[in-house]
């Protein structure tokens, strides 16, 4: 492994420590990695040692280069000064990307508590966005204005450009109230985006990897926080893909930033019934199958009739058409004959 660390700024001792793993060799089909981009939290006062180095190596372990962002804090953390040390960050990854043997594209961020805030901001608010981010009790809304005034409430942040995001807190959590997690999904949900989140019944604020090198024995908090750690890297492999052990390379990912294909630039059958409903082209071949379908669903007097109860319209709506055929056993045929369909009109 190779260590290397740079100096982003040296007025406002910004640092960034790169953990690079080998690549080709024994590691045959392996010509690159995804890096993981720690930021500690610290309340923007310190850059947290126990969230540093004890959250890199697991990553390592797993196969991802790690760098650990060391960013401006105290009289120096005035916004939008850490958001600029993270983009300084990614900007130095994507140079030296054929160096360091980096997939720039696949640069996921970690944050814990301020660090989390961070890594928040970087999802919502960077030009260079990560493609994942993973928010260890992070403090995404306006109570970050007690440690750092100026810094921005990220929730209010969240759009359509948001990456997939992990999500990990206790619900007793009293130094980062449980809600910044909760209202940050919330967002999200409302945006379409992919996310998966992990709320514990109990234990303290700052946590770490919760393994006894940062946590001692004693501490009053569930025995399954620690699984974070891993749930969190088989998230990563379904959001970023898989090492590809034949062919070299990652593996198409299992998870899309969205839920559905609302946001591609063309309808399909992944979109929702609702976006496929407002396109007055896409509404047209809709109605048309619906009026050819009806009364093929045998002992269903939703599809019997064609008409949909009131007080489904709203679950109908949120439903991907790939699902409401499903339901009406709809062949694979006759879905991807309307699929080639609705990929011929744009999304608008």
């Amino acid at each position: 492994m190779n260590k290397q660390v740079l100096v982003l700024n040296e007025e406002r001792n910004v640092t960034l420590t790169a953990y690079l793993l080998e690549v080709g060799g024994e590691f045959r089909t392996i010509e690159k990695r995804p890096l993981v981009l720690v930021l500690p939290g610290g309340g923007y006062q310190f850059c947290s040692d126990r969230e540093a180095d004890p959250v890199a190596f697991p990553y390592l372990k797993a196969g991802y280069h790690v760098a650990v962002l060391r960013y401006s804090v105290q009289s120096h953390c005035i916004w939008p000064n850490p958001l600029e040390d993270y983009e300084q960050a990614m900007e130095l990854i994507k140079e030296k990307a054929e160096e360091w043997k980096v997939y720039p594209e696949k640069t996921a961020v970690i944050g814990f508590s301020a660090g989390g805030h961070l890594a928040a901001a970087a999802a919502t608010m960077a030009k260079n966005r990560p493609a994942a981010a993973i928010l260890g009790y992070a403090v995404t809304g306006a109570d970050v204005k007690g440690c750092s005034p100026t810094a921005p409430d990220t929730i209010s942040q969240v759009d359509e450009l948001t990456p997939p995001c992990f999500l990990f807190h206790t619900r007793n959590d009293n130094v980062v109230p449980v809600m910044n997690s909760l209202r940050f999904m919330e967002a999200l949900t409302e945006h379409d985006i992919t996310f998966e989140s992990h709320i514990y019944s109990y234990g303290p604020h700052g946590f770490s990897t919760c393994d006894t090198s940062v946590q001692g024995p004693s501490t009053h908090i569930s025995r399954r926080v620690p699984d974070w750690v891993p749930d969190s890297i088989g998230w990563l492999r379904e959001v970023l893909g898989e090492f590809d052990d034949e062919n070299g390379g990652l593996c198409q990912p299992e998870v899309k930033a969205h839920i559905s294909a609302d946001q591609e630039p063309f309808l399909s059958v992944d979109c929702t019934m609702g976006r496929i409903q407002g396109n007055p082209r896409g509404a047209e071949i809709l109605n048309k199958m619906m009026a050819q379908m009806k009364g093929k669903a045998s002992g269903n007097p939703a599809a019997d009739s064609g008409e949909v109860p009131p007080e489904m319209a709203d679950t109908i709506k949120r439903m991907t058409l790939r699902d409401a055929l499903g339901f009406v056993q709809a062949g694979e045929e006759a879905v991807e004959a309307l699929n080639a369909q609705l990929k011929q009109i744009p999304n608008i």
